[in-house]
């Protein structure tokens, strides 16, 4: 039965703590996923909706980038956490001008990002004037005259910041840096720059391409697959079907994590009735690494291949790859002491994780965030890609790097050229196609886009999707900056945190979401994603849109691309918002892999995008060869009396979006303000569990960053580390605490201090 959304903000500082689970999905994520369609969407939209997640002739779940089967699908093609996503989307709640004349933007402020998501879907174009507390309705024309007349009135379109968040199509995305690049800056920040920036630089810097190397049928045949800085079991829970099909062919599963994840213990596979009743033990080994710890684990690991006689490929590494001595002399180096210290494990642990490596041919690593948000992430991410080139794990069946990716197409966003650094043979591409000169200079990425707001740079933020104030580092400043601009734009289908931190002034325009049918004056449109794996596939919605209001991406971006760069811009605007085939069409002529792309993405399943080092071990960086490399080892030190804080999410979490206050993976219910602390660093600290804490980070700068009221939950984290779900935690990541070479925030580690509250 559906539900209305909650009137009142419930208190999320006082949960309910049991038990850590230790199995993931089974009956409780089939019951919680019919209960959250039911007050969504209700029963027979539910049904219908679902249904069509993630099959050849449906949408493609917002939710992950996770990629499905090639073949025949499961009817239920989706799991939980997708299911949330679903009906948050698919809601049958609204947002009407009449709700906000009913609640002033001050008012909205104090809401939780919990309880501004489950208001529903905004359903007509908003306007905060100069000076206002509502928003109040406004037509297209004059929201697109407002972002011209404050474009215009720029000094130089560097003034300008366009974000994208991962959720926007690939003809959106393309269309959105065409726009950008034609009114002329390269200001293109994206969710990439937080999550995994530090993968795309490290992976094009050893094997020339940024994305992935395998496929899921890679994963099914591996002998091994290393599970690094991941939660499969909340974040990408499709992925353990995965897994279980490979356990099922005899692979070995290695997790390296500070946290047990339950996902990685046992999953219970609803798709599989004896799963669902028995569960399967999916990890062989758990090395409960300290945060941070994970590239002297590596660098260990391959000191100890390269001492092995007959271990390394010799043949891989003298035909393919370039750096190897210099690579092996610092592997040699490597110190067993320091690397127990830096890991937090034992020798023993260690050495069984090399039986593993050594008995695997084919070896597949996937990581996430928790490998990419550190100062030392690039490093990291290297010293992955230098283990598995030891082995001759490139371009092999069943071998390669897996960087997991969040959103359901950040990776094709970035394909598109959503990107503040774009190659210089894109940009001769998009010259000859479209008769323009792009800018040639970079742009801002996140960090640098904040600095620029902050400094009074930029004048003017637009953001593509996404809700770009949660999801940024150091919240104050972020907020801050937010406020100082001329404008502030969001493409939005729900209420968020973004929507109450203003410029001056301020629009939201409402867009399609992925469920929504999709009609244009040349008949229903499809959009298309790309997948962690680089498949590129169709997605149809098939619901009534939420509002007759209501314009999709491309529709929004030809439109303002014409109020802004007039009749000057000879780019068919109209014509592309009339047929996405359209864009497609020119997109087959701009990007590599995208030729023929009408036909090819007619194909049920879509197709799958070249990879040079994986199809051919061709590897296509500076020196023609996929190369090792031979960084210093680091890890961080945490003074005396402190905690190494990551910020992580709960299971009714994807990304900044709250489904519920429930982790009920980590024994959490009913609040989201914890910490997650050993009982023995607990104890050491004087904290017992359930105490109150301030949490307060300290960072070189001195500045004192605090995070207020936060339940102390003694947990089996790693030693001498802490956990707390962002974005509550986004508050004590420093601005210029960021990652060598890739700028990614550094939130999984942070120093905190737990101060003891006396209220």
């Amino acid at each position: 039965m559906v539900t209305k959304p909650p009137a009142d903000d419930p208190a999320q500082d006082a949960p309910v703590i049991g038990p850590p689970g230790r199995a993931a999905a089974g009956l409780p994520a089939v019951a919680h996923t019919v209960r959250v369609a039911g007050e969504q969407m209700g029963a027979a939209r539910s049904l219908r909706t679902l249904l069509k997640v993630n099959q050849k002739d449906g949408f493609d779940c917002p939710g992950c980038a996770w990629p499905e089967e090639s073949g025949k699908r499961h009817r239920a093609e989706f799991c939980e956490n997708g299911a949330k996503a679903v009906a948050e989307e698919a809601t049958l709640r609204r947002v009407t001008p009449e709700f906000f004349a009913e609640h002033p933007v001050t008012e909205l402020a104090g809401r939780s990002g919990y309880w501004l998501g489950q208001q529903g879907r905004i359903t007509e174009p908003m306007y905060l004037a100069e000076g206002a507390d509502h928003y109040t309705p406004v037509s297209w024309e004059q929201a697109f005259a407002v972002v011209a007349e404050e474009l215009a009135a720029l000094s130089s379109p560097d003034e300008a910041v366009f974000y994208t968040s991962g959720r926007t199509s690939n003809e959106a995305a393309f269309l959105f840096q065409l726009f950008v690049r034609e009114f002329g800056t390269n200001n293109l920040p994206d969710c990439s720059n937080m999550c995994h920036e530090s993968s795309g630089s490290a992976l094009t810097e050893t094997l020339g391409v940024g994305k992935g190397s395998v496929s899921l049928e890679d994963l099914h045949r591996a002998d091994l697959i290393v599970v690094a800085g991941q939660n499969p079991g909340t974040n990408h829970p499709r992925m353990l079907i995965a897994l279980e099909k490979a356990k099922a062919a005899g692979a070995r599963i290695i997790s390296v994590n500070p946290l047990p994840e339950a996902g990685l213990q046992r999953f219970k596979n609803p798709q599989n009735p004896l799963s669902l009743l028995r569960g399967t033990p999916l990890a062989d080994l758990f090395l409960q690494i300290r945060i941070g710890g994970d590239q002297a684990l590596f660098r260990l690991l391959n000191r100890l291949i390269v001492e092995t006689e007959g271990a390394v490929d010799e043949e891989f590494v003298r035909e393919h790859t370039h750096g190897f001595e210099e690579f092996a002399a610092a592997a040699r180096s490597a110190d067993w002491a320091e690397t127990l210290t830096a890991t937090g494990l034992d020798r023993a642990e260690i050495e069984r994780a090399l039986e593993l490596v050594l008995a695997s041919e084919r070896t597949v690593v996937c990581w996430a965030m928790g490998l990419t948000q550190h100062k030392h992430a690039v490093a990291t991410i290297r010293e992955v890609v230098n283990f598995l080139l030891l082995r001759g794990a490139v371009g092999r069946p069943g071998a390669g790097v897996c960087p997991v990716r969040g959103h359901s197409n950040v990776q094709g966003d970035r394909t598109m050229g959503i990107f503040e650094r774009p190659a210089p043979a894109f940009l001769d591409a998009l010259e000859k196609e479209f008769g323009f000169a792009p800018p040639r200079h970079h742009g801002f990425d996140v960090v640098r886009s904040i600095r620029a707001l902050r400094d009074g740079d930029a004048k003017v933020f637009f953001a593509m999707g996404g809700n770009f104030v949660a999801a940024s580092p150091d919240t104050a400043v972020t907020e801050a900056a937010l406020r100082r601009a001329r404008l502030t734009v969001q493409v939005s289908t729900k209420l968020n945190r973004s929507h109450v931190v203003t410029g001056r002034r301020a629009l939201i325009l409402p867009t399609l979401g992925r469920t929504d049918r999709d009609v244009q004056s040349g008949g229903r449109q499809f959009v298309t994603v790309e997948d962690s794996m680089g498949m590129v596939h169709a997605s149809r919605g098939n619901l009534p849109p939420a509002s007759p209001s209501l314009l999709s991406e491309p529709a929004i971006v030809a439109r303002l691309a014409r109020a802004v760069l007039g009749s000057g811009s000879g780019t068919p605007w109209e014509e592309f918002e009339r047929d996405y085939g359209a864009i497609r069409d020119r997109i087959a002529r701009v990007v590599p892999g995208f030729e023929d792309f009408n036909t090819k993405v007619a194909r049920p399943g879509g197709f799958t995008l070249p990879h040079a080092p994986r199809d051919e071990r061709r590897f296509p960086t500076a020196t023609g060869r996929a190369n090792f490399t031979a960084a210093p080892v680091e890890y961080p030190r945490v003074p005396e009396g402190r905690l190494l804080l990551q910020t992580l999410r709960s299971h009714d979490q994807y990304n900044t979006t709250v489904y519920g206050l429930d982790d009920r993976y980590r024994g959490v219910r009913g609040g989201r303000r914890v910490v997650l602390v050993h009982p023995e660093d607990a104890g050491r600290l004087g904290l017992a569990d359930g105490a109150y804490v301030d949490l307060v980070g300290e960072w070189r700068d001195g500045v004192e960053r605090r995070a207020p009221g936060f339940r102390v939950v003694h947990y089996p984290t790693a030693r001498g580390c802490a956990a707390a779900y962002y974005p509550e935690t986004n508050v004590l990541v420093p601005l210029d605490s960021t990652a060598d070479t890739s700028n990614t925030p550094a939130s999984k580690s942070v120093v905190v201090r737990l101060e003891p509250r006396d209220d």
